[in-house]
C-alpha cells in the first residue's frame, strides 16, 4: 500500500525527483549561504542581529550536522574546535558545553550562562558519532561516547512513573520535589533510536527512548506540541503554566523531527496519528499557527513564518498529505524571498530543505545517510522523496 501511494505521487508529479548525478549532490548551496551569513571564520555560529550577537550551543550542534551532510569536514572541525574551546572549557570530554556565549552586560565576550542545554548536547554527540563513522575518524567517535556518558550522568533523571528521562539541563527544571519541566522539542526520536542501536547493552538508552516517546505521545492530548510541559509524580503530564500552555517557536521542531524519521520506524505511525490535528489545521488555515494554546486550541491569529511552513513539509509527507506539503514548501519559499529569515529560521529551513531536496535521510535505526556517500541501492544520485 505504501509503495502504491508513492507510485501514485510520482504519476501526478508531486515527488521531487532525485538529482541527476553524484556531482549535483556534492555541493549544498544553501549550506554555503548559511556559512556566509552566520558562521565566523573560526567556526562560531552567530545569531546575527541579536543584541548580544550571541552564539547558542544548539546552533553549533545543528551546524555540525549540516557540515556532515555536506561532507564539509574542514568546517565541521572548525565548529567543533570553537565549541570545545569556548563553551566546554577547552575539553568537551569532561565538560558539557555552556548554552549561550556572547557579549555580556559589561560589554565583554564570553559565556553568558554556563548551564548546558541537552537538545544541543544530544545533537553534538550524534554528529560526532556519525562523523566518526562517515569520515573514519576515531577521535570523533571517542569524543561522542564521552559526551553521551556526561549527558546521561548530568542531564537525565529517573522520574516516578516515567522512568529515565532527558532533562532540559542539569539545573533549573525541577522546581518541586514531585515536579519536573520537560521540552518535547528536545526529543528527536531517530537520534535516540540510533543510540539504542549503537549501544544495545546500555539499557539507559532504551529507557530514554521509551520515556521520550511517551513524552511526545502523552503531552499533546489535543494533537499540538507545547513549548514546555510538566511531569508530576502522581498526576503525569500537565499543562505548563509558565509557558502559558503555548506551542510556538520551540514546539515547531517536534513536527520537523517526526517528518524526518524513516517511514518504517516502528513508532512513526502512532506519532503521526497523535499530531494529525496539525495536519488538519494546516489544511484548514493554509499554514501552521505561529502560537497555539495546546489545551483550548486558540491562537493569536497569526500564521507561522517561512520556517514554520518549511518545518512541516516532511511531517505532511509522513502524514500522507503530499499536496499540503508542496503548498507549504511553496509558501516557505515565497515568504523567504520576501524577507530572509534570521539564524533560527534558517536552521529550521535547512533541516527541511536538505531532506526535501534529497541531501540526506535517516535510516530506520537512526543512522545518517548523506547523499554524498551514495544511494543505498547503489545509485549515486540524491535521494528522491519516495524513499
Amino acid at each position: 500500500m505504501r509503495k502504491r501511494f508513492w507510485q501514485m505521487m510520482a504519476v501526478v508529479g508531486l515527488c521531487v525527483p532525485a538529482l541527476a548525478s553524484a556531482n549535483s549532490c556534492a555541493v549544498w548551496p544553501q549550506w554555503q549561504q548559511f556559512k556566509r551569513d552566520f558562521v565566523s571564520a573560526d567556526g562560531r555560529v552567530i545569531d546575527v542581529g541579536s543584541p548580544q550577537e550571541h552564539t547558542v550551543s544548539e546552533g553549533q550542534a545543528y551546524a555540525m550536522f549540516f557540515a556532515m551532510v555536506a561532507n564539509d569536514k574542514p568546517q565541521f572541525e572548525r565548529l567543533l574546535r570553537w565549541t570545545e574551546d569556548n563553551l566546554a572549557q577547552g575539553d568537551l570530554s569532561k565538560h558539557l558545553p555552556a548554552w549561550i556565549w556572547g557579549k555580556n552586560d559589561q560589554g565583554k565576550w564570553g559565556v553568558i550562562d554556563s548551564n548546558p542545554a541537552s537538545d544541543a548536547d544530544i545533537w553534538i554527540a550524534y554528529a560526532l558519532l556519525e562523523a566518526g563513522d562517515l569520515w573514519q575518524e576515531r577521535r570523533y567517535t571517542a569524543l561522542g561516547q564521552l559526551l553521551l556518558r556526561n549527558i546521561v550522568s548530568q542531564e537525565t533523571a529517573t522520574l516516578p512513573g516515567l522512568g529515565l528521562t532527558l532533562l532540559p539541563a542539569p539545573k533549573g527544571f525541577h522546581p518541586k520535589p514531585d515536579l519536573w519541566r520537560l521540552n518535547p522539542s528536545y526529543i528527536p526520536p531517530q537520534v535516540f533510536r540510533r543510540f539504542v542501536d549503537r549501544y544495545p547493552t546500555q539499557t539507559q538508552w532504551t529507557g530514554l527512548l521509551k520515556s521520550s516517546l511517551r513524552l511526545l505521545h502523552e503531552s499533546a492530548p489535543k494533537g499540538f506540541a507545547g513549548e514546555w510541559v510538566q511531569w508530576h509524580a502522581k498526576n503525569g503530564f500537565l499543562i505548563d503554566d509558565e509557558s502559558k500552555a503555548e506551542g510556538s517557536y520551540n514546539a515547531i521542531r517536534v513536527y520537523l523531527w517526526l517528518g524526518l524519521m524513516h517511514r518504517d520506524d516502528p513508532s512513526l505511525a502512532t506519532l503521526i496519528a497523535t499530531y494529525r490535528p496539525m495536519r488538519d489545521y494546516v489544511a484548514q488555515h493554509g499554514a501552521p499557527p505561529e502560537r497555539i494554546h495546546i489545551q483550548n486550541i486558540t491562537t493569536n491569529g497569526n500564521l507561522g513564518n517561512a520556517s514554520f511552513s518549511a518545518s512541516v513539509v516532511p511531517f505532511l509527507f509522513a502524514a500522507k498529505a503530499p499536496e499540503l506539503a508542496q503548498q507549504q514548501w511553496q509558501r516557505s519559499q515565497k515568504l523567504e524571498a520576501e524577507q530572509r529569515s534570521g539564524y533560527y529560521g534558517q536552521v529550521l529551513t535547512l533541516f527541511a530543505q536538505g531532506w526535501y531536496q534529497g541531501y540526506y535521510r535517516f535510516a530506520v535505526n537512526g543512522r545518517l545517510l548523506p547523499a554524498w556517500r551514495g544511494h543505498p541501492k547503489g545509485n549515486a544520485a540524491c535521494f528522491a522523496l519516495s524513499e
